[in-house]
């Protein structure tokens, strides 16, 4: 009992860690954001996904903006942003809230 809740421990540990791994700091700071033209939504109670700037490893690429449908009633978009972190700026990917 106690070597499974220890297993557990170091397994919830190495997640906790390589998520907080995973952060790409970009030592550029972001462009300014592309204006684009929205369609038309390709059917009611679509939303607009804002396109953003990613880092692809040498520099930052645009990623065009969509339309998408929400997956559950009253969902809401958080855009994808830039923060400053560690001397540098990470990409906080845009979600469902």
């Amino acid at each position: 009992m106690v070597s499974k809740r220890l297993i557990g421990l170091v397994f919830a540990g190495a997640l906790a860690f390589s998520a907080a791994a995973a952060d790409v700091v970009v030592r550029v700071a972001p462009p300014a954001a592309v204006v684009e033209t929205r369609g038309v939504a390709p059917g009611p109670g679509y939303v607009w996904i804002d396109g953003y700037h990613r880092w692809d490893g040498n520099a930052y690429a645009w990623n065009a903006g969509r339309w998408e449908q929400p997956p559950r009633a009253n969902a809401r978009w958080v855009a994808h942003r830039w923060v400053h972190r560690r001397g540098g700026y990470v990409l906080v990917e845009g979600r469902w809230r």
